[in-house]
């Protein structure tokens, strides 16, 4: 059967999947068959038991699927060019991107927003590279956190 993950929560451990036949099938972690955990809009092909899915698969690139981004490069960024922005362009993140150029850019006019805009991408750069890989692909990517 396919479908699409609807959630999943990684401190529990469980997740949520909507099927093509409109039934929701509850997940465990075990189920799940790929290194990086499920993610919401995942389209997912898996077996139906008992009203649970098992065995589950991520099938297809489509637009679901979260490309893989350095944290390294996201560092890098955070630390040249932290206060106009880029690394949250880099990662998707295109509100926050927008908020920090604004503030990284006419911000200076009153002095504060810049100095806070640019302490913000120096912690962040400190978080990006003290972030195992894993932990940053699952929050800063393909997660909703826009800020540290």
């Amino acid at each position: 059967m396919q479908g699409r993950v609807l959630g999943f929560d990684t401190h529990l451990g469980e997740g949520v999947i909507s099927s093509e036949d409109g039934q929701r099938y509850p997940f465990r972690a075990e189920e799940w068959r790929q290194r990086v955990p499920p993610h919401p809009g995942q389209r997912v092909d898996f077996e139906a038991a008992q009203d649970h899915a098992t065995a589950i698969y991520v099938i297809g690139g489509g637009s679901t699927m979260v490309a893989d981004k350095n944290r390294i490069v996201a560092a890098l960024l955070a630390f040249f060019l932290g206060s106009l922005g880029v690394h949250k362009f880099y990662l998707g993140k295109t509100t926050a991107g927008v908020i920090m150029l604004l503030c990284g850019t006419i911000g200076w006019f009153l002095i504060l927003p810049g100095v806070i805009n640019a302490l913000v991408a120096f912690v962040e750069f400190i978080i990006y590279l003290i972030t195992p890989d894993e932990a940053f692909q699952h929050k800063y990517v393909e997660g909703d956190a826009s800020w540290f």
